[in-house]
């Protein structure tokens, strides 16, 4: 029997697309810091200030403040109070705790992605997935994590699940830059990326099995990685 009144479940692929975030200052500030929070052009440990960090990217403190209180919830800086502001340190043991988490987030998000995404965001992933694959022939490996994170952000609407959305972007961030600072000592980072331009295709492809197929394999690799340097130190 169909349900009826306050027990009718919604159906989330009916759902309006969760709208693209405006672009803001805050947001602007936001990809700036993170982007050198991730490429450790800020390296772990790091003490900066609102100030310096304004004067570098050229946006006022405010949104460098709400940009930076974000950052802290994505587990990438520690604010101290009168003190300033520290880049977190990189470790194995919050990575692996991040990948057993993101696990079951990221194979959500791309089977429901591939489940309700309308035609015109499958376009926008596949060609997400060929500009990362160019980035991968050309070992550009700051250009395909900008990619990177415009594919987490275009699944996730396309999921329709704002709940598991706004959780696993919490954690991206710092798998992202824990891949970085290890990928040029491990042979496996190019493998990484080939598999990130395999989930991407997989999503657009619109077959939610091979999607949560593709999300788990690029999981268990970045497990992989992950438990590597922990051999290698």
């Amino acid at each position: 029997m169909k349900q009826t009144g306050i027990f009718a479940t919604a159906d989330p692929s009916a759902s309006k697309p969760m709208p693209e975030p405006p672009r803001t200052l805050t947001g602007e500030a936001y990809r700036r810091i993170e982007e050198m929070i991730v490429t450790l052009e800020l390296a772990p440990g790091a003490v900066v200030s609102e100030a310096i960090l304004s004067e570098r990217v050229g946006i006022g403190t405010t949104p460098i403040r709400e940009a930076l209180q974000r950052l802290a919830r994505e587990y990438l800086v520690q604010i101290l109070p009168r003190r300033g502001v520290v880049v977190t340190g990189i470790d194995v043991r919050q990575q692996l705790q991040v990948l057993e988490t993101r696990r079951e987030l990221d194979r959500l998000i791309a089977r429901s992605a591939a489940r309700r995404s309308t035609p015109a965001e499958r376009q926008r992933i596949a060609e997400l997935a060929d500009a990362m694959a160019e980035h991968v022939r050309a070992g550009d490996v700051r250009g395909f994590l900008r990619l990177d994170g415009d594919l987490n952000a275009v699944a996730a609407r396309a999921a329709r699940n704002e709940i598991a959305a706004n959780t696993v972007a919490t954690l991206h961030s710092v798998s992202r830059r824990f891949w970085f600072y290890h990928h040029q000592d491990n042979h496996r980072a190019a493998q990484t990326m080939t598999l990130h331009v395999a989930l991407a295709r997989a999503i657009a492809s619109g077959d939610d099995a091979a999607a949560g197929v593709a999300s788990d394999t690029l999981t268990d690799q970045l497990f992989e990685f992950a438990r590597s340097t922990l051999i290698a130190a």
